[in-house]
């Protein structure tokens, strides 16, 4: 049976000329959207996913990049960077109702500190879940990606809601077909979220493979299974290189629009080392003076994502070495249990009296 489509009137011969390469080609490198640490896990362009397997707390997850996106800055271990003339985010659910989707939208504006009271100008969010037909819920996505001006960033949570079965191998391919054209053609990273099966740690269905197949990054939201209050997230799948696995909690606040909260205590297990660290051989006055530097230029109190930064350039003049961001951050907990650094709502103060 030919898989040539007979309907359509191709034009094959600009197709091919379109697809050519050539050595004489100048290409620039996609803008790079989203980082953890170093590592770049979303460029324009092209399209990632989340997955995880049920109450891992993937929208929790995928909020925390949503709020990044929405001021430009850092939440949780997310950085994103995204360009003028991109700055619109759209959002898709497709399980949840209107009231638990008001919810989602709340925290995202929460933990980006905007206001709960006031509609964001660059955020568009749509619940899809009382539209039956998941090939009408993909045109309503397609519709805004392609009318909307501006978009950088598009959230799709739930793509298995898209195709009517995740087994089959046509609709799953005509599905990432889609979201590689979209990405492409509009110059916009697409967030999937997608779900894994209950007994193992494979993405649903062959959709999942796609996904894992097509992918720029694939992020795993796992239970730490030593706290079930924590949730890990790792790279399962990565083109640029590997970030070291996080973790966050979800707070209880008296408005009950809870976030998730980087749990800055968390080491994971498969790459802590039995080397002592150089920086626990260092004097009580390398300490003081390298921390004299990292708050030098603040008001006394830094977050945690400009500790970490001020940390690596404070501690590189002052001992001459430049850690990396894994190092730099056991370097913080460090200093934490050493009590030279507390923490005091939300931020990080250098106390000078410590006793070494």
């Amino acid at each position: 049976m030919s898989m040539i489509p007979q309907s359509q009137n191709v034009d094959y011969d600009s197709l091919w000329k379109k697809s050519l390469v050539r050595v004489t080609d100048e290409f620039s490198l996609p803008p790079v959207i989203l980082q953890v640490d170093d590592a770049i896990i979303g460029t324009l362009g092209n399209f990632s996913a989340s997955t995880g397997k049920a109450k891992a707390k993937k929208t929790f997850n995928v909020s925390a990049i949503v709020a990044a996106a929405l001021i430009n800055g850092q939440v949780l271990e997310y950085r994103a960077s995204l360009p003028s003339g991109k700055r619109k985010i759209l959002y898709f659910d497709t399980e949840q109702s209107p009231f638990h989707c008001k919810l989602v939208l709340q925290r995202i504006l929460k933990l980006a500190g905007l206001p709960l009271n006031q509609q964001p100008e660059n955020l568009i969010f749509s619940h899809l879940r009382e539209i039956s037909d998941p090939a009408i819920r993909c045109e309503v996505i397609r519709k805004a990606i392609y009318e909307i001006e501006g978009v950088g960033l598009v959230v799709i949570d739930g793509i298995r809601d898209l195709i009517l079965d995740i087994n089959n191998p046509t609709q799953s391919t005509i599905l990432i077909g889609n979201l590689m054209q979209w990405t492409s053609e509009r110059g916009i990273h697409i967030q999937t979220v997608l779900h894994l099966n209950k007994g193992d740690d494979n993405s649903r269905g062959h959709i999942g493979t796609e996904l894992n197949n097509k992918a720029e990054t694939v992020l795993q939201v796992t239970k730490d299974p030593t706290d079930p209050d924590r949730s890990i997230v790792s790279p399962a799948f990565i083109r640029s290189k590997p970030f070291e696995n996080f973790a966050f909690r979800i707070t209880d606040e008296p408005d009950h629009i809870n976030v998730p909260e980087l749990d800055t205590n968390f080491q994971d297990e498969a790459i802590t080392s039995k080397t002592a660290f150089d920086y626990t051989e260092l004097t009580e006055d390398q300490h003081r003076q390298a921390l004299e530097v990292v708050f030098s230029e603040s008001e006394g109190e830094l977050g945690y994502g400009e500790l970490v930064d001020a940390l690596r350039k404070g501690y590189a003049e002052i001992v001459g070495t430049t850690y990396g961001i894994g190092k730099t951050k056991k370097l913080l907990t460090f200093l934490k249990n050493k009590r030279m650094i507390t923490l005091k709502n939300k931020k990080y103060l250098y106390e000078p009296n410590f006793y070494y």
